[in-house]
């Protein structure tokens, strides 16, 4: 009787539509012992320290902003305390979700839609304000569609390569942190040195995943970009949010989403 291990299904599971390279390495850094041992520590204190920096700052008159010191802040961070393979998947997500919403301006159609530019290479490429930008794309994107259904036509598959990445692998780190801590961490510089407007729109920026599978599957006319739907509504605004397990999850379905879009491209 095979006695297979958690990872081993997970890894293999046929309903997970990811490259075998990409899989392997969120299988890898899922197992890493800060994801066991540190996760769960880092995950409440980050919740709440955040919840209370945006009451903070909502109660406080002026309203800053500090985006260069947060550049700054979580490229140290990323250099010295993640590892480099959580560093890939994450420099590798900006690559997808642009490659997703160049997909869309190709073949939607509508005017005044222009294409996505931010393509990291590296992990310096994180900064000057690459996070605020990779936000602000998906609703530049969305209000140039504008309403009404997407029109259904022979998709345009091509642009779907993801480049070389460098997560700078040669610099020494004095721990090798697995991504979804680091996100715990990283959310603190985040919603300091943004204002609350920016932060919920940022935060608010990954509710609109549903509408990016929907266009993807009316613009394919393939239905499987729907399973991956939350069915969690776009006009609701939350005001508390898990946003590290949110962002993981909001990475994850772009990975399904491009993937899938590979495949497509593949087989056509």
């Amino acid at each position: 009787m095979s006695d297979p291990s958690l990872w081993d299904a997970v890894e293999a599971d046929p309903a997970m539509p990811l490259d075998p390279r990409v899989a392997r390495q969120i299988v890898d850094d899922q197992r890493r012992w800060t994801r066991t041992w540190l996760y769960p520590i880092a995950r409440p204190i980050s919740r709440i320290a955040v919840v209370l920096i945006v009451m903070s700052k909502r109660l406080f008159p002026i309203r800053w902003t500090a985006h260069a010191v947060m550049d700054r802040l979580c490229l140290w961070f990323l250099r010295r305390f993640v590892s480099p393979h959580a560093v890939e998947l994450l420099v590798r997500h900006f690559v997808i979700e642009t490659n997703l919403l160049n997909f869309i301006v190709r073949n939607a159609e509508a005017p005044g839609l222009r294409p996505v530019s931010l393509r990291p290479t590296d992990l310096a490429g994180l900064g000057d304000r690459a996070v605020i930008e990779h936000d602000i794309n998906v609703y530049d994107v969305l209000a140039a569609l504008g309403p009404g259904p997407v029109r259904p036509r022979e998709p345009d598959l091509s642009g779907l390569d993801v480049p070389p990445l460098d997560p700078e692998p040669h610099r020494r780190r004095l721990i090798n942190l697995d991504i979804q801590t680091a996100l715990c961490l990283m959310n603190l510089p985040f919603a300091l040195c943004l204002t609350p407007e920016e932060y919920r729109r940022a935060v608010h920026s990954m509710r609109f995943d549903d509408s990016i599978l929907s266009i993807l599957a009316d613009l394919t006319g393939d239905p499987t970009f729907l399973r991956w739907q939350t069915g969690d509504p776009a006009v609701r605004v939350d005001s508390n949010t898990d946003v590290p397990a949110a962002v993981y999850r909001h990475a994850v379905v772009c990975e399904y989403a491009h993937a899938h879009l590979a495949r497509l491209a593949e087989d056509s």
